[in-house]
């Protein structure tokens, strides 16, 4: 059962109780606190799902040194609203290599404070203690796990343990890799290759994945980053499936073609799949900007149904905030929310534009107080963002206090001499991700 709806079904429990039992309707208001319809309404949908999280009160961030002179690194933020040096940098540590190509961490900081990070071009796993978020320490690293290697995504299991895509195997990041079960001292569990002899003319990378286990299933993307690096290996054209897999024994059910949206386009490159609160349904968007919804994730005959498409293209790592789904649009220069009470008819209800050198990619939510921190895809301004998101209304705007100390404008620069770890130059920030509030 997903979280939200434990959290609505204790709510209801404790209003039951309160009220004897019955249920307990609206609540007449005083004369201070009397309120339009349409403000009860939004107030009433924004209780339906509390969050009994506080705010958290770090920020961290995968960063890379922009020249490749000194090492990559993870950057510590305050992130404490309340706090006098809220956007500053607190800390820092370096891992002691260099143009690592520093990629996607965790989307959300695990309770045991093991935060998994991978560095794209080294082929390599960082794991970092940050247990005390002011000073984190660098755990170690690995490369191949289980024979796969140039691992990507992570995502946790409900045992504590990593679930991660590796995009290749052996050295030569060969087709098609898989998902290895890895502990938090790097020690894999088990594993299960991507190769389906049903779809022996795709191009099968896994990249990123959204684990059902209310289903016993995860969904899996295909996205080849060596397209970007110049790492291909002779690889030619461009991935457009997503492959559905057993959790139990990680074994491959099936691999979906994307078909393409109605107006055409937006079925390649396949990137990030979310399960929604319902516990269930999965959408995935893709680099090419459309949006799909799985269907028969139960079924041995599972299926992808476009629902919704951006425009433009670069479309990368999305939220999902209770109903609405937000997802970062670079061609925009906007990150955009939309309604999927209906997964197969959203709506767009909000859209944030944080200007002509802003390509928005990664986002992270903090439970506790619906920000979501915004970092560029890498060919825009060195800059964090934090924006915020109405619960209730899916309205989203810009946390205009989170700048660097004495800055006229909003957002933190990564375009700066010197961090807490010495005076190596300008940094590009990737995966990035609220730590505390608990």
């Amino acid at each position: 059962m997903a979280a939200s709806r434990k959290r609505t079904n204790a709510l209801a429990l404790a209003l039951a109780v309160a009220c004897g039992g019955s249920d307990p309707g609206p609540r007449a208001a005083g004369p201070e606190e009397a309120a339009a319809p349409e403000e009860v309404e939004r107030q009433a949908a924004a209780d339906e799902v509390p969050d009994p999280r506080s705010p958290a009160r770090r920020i961290v961030a995968w960063a890379g040194d922009v020249d490749r002179a000194d090492s990559d690194f993870l950057a510590v933020l305050d992130a404490d609203p309340e706090s006098p040096r809220y956007g500053s940098v607190i800390a820092s540590v370096p891992v002691g290599g260099r143009g690592t190509h520093p990629h996607h961490t965790e989307h959300r900081m695990p309770s045991g404070g093991t935060l998994f990070a991978n560095g794209f071009m080294a082929g390599a796993t960082f794991r970092f203690d940050l247990t005390d978020p002011e000073a984190p320490r660098l755990l170690g690293s690995f490369e191949e796990r289980a024979g796969f290697t140039f691992p990507h995504s992570y995502e946790r299991l409900e045992n504590g343990n990593v679930l991660a895509t590796f995009q290749g195997q052996g050295p030569d990041n060969v087709d098609p890799g898989g998902l290895v079960e890895i502990d938090d001292s790097g020690t894999a569990v088990r594993s299960g290759s991507a190769a389906d002899p049903a779809a022996p003319r795709a191009l099968i990378r896994p990249y990123s994945l959204a684990i059902v286990p209310d289903l016993d299933r995860v969904v899996v993307t295909s996205y080849d980053m060596g397209e970007d690096m110049g790492m291909t290996g002779g690889r030619r054209g461009r991935t457009h499936v997503v492959q559905l897999w057993r959790l139990s024994d990680l074994s491959v059910i099936a691999t979906i073609d994307l078909t393409p949206l109605p107006g055409g386009g937006g079925d390649e490159q396949p990137g990030e799949p979310r399960l929604l609160d319902d516990g269930r349904t999965v959408l995935v968007s893709t680099f090419t900007c459309g949006l799909y919804r799985i269907t028969g994730l139960a079924s041995g005959y599972p299926g992808a149904e476009p629902v919704h498409g951006f425009g433009g293209g670069g479309c990368a790592v999305p939220v999902v905030v209770g109903r609405f789904w937000v997802q970062s649009v670079p061609s925009a220069n906007a990150i955009v929310a939309l309604d999927v009470s209906d997964p197969g008819a959203p709506v767009e209800v909000s859209r944030l534009e944080l200007g002509a050198r802003s390509f928005p990619h990664w986002l992270a939510l903090d439970e506790g107080s619906g920000r979501i921190v915004v970092a560029d895809r890498g060919d825009g301004e060195e800059r964090l963002y934090v924006a915020r998101i109405d619960r209730a209304t899916g309205e989203l705007s810009l946390d205009d206090r989170f700048r660097d100390p004495g800055s006229g404008r909003p957002g933190v620069s990564f375009e700066r001499s010197e961090w807490p770890h010495g005076a190596t130059g300008a940094a590009r920030p990737h995966g990035t991700v609220f730590v505390g509030g608990e």
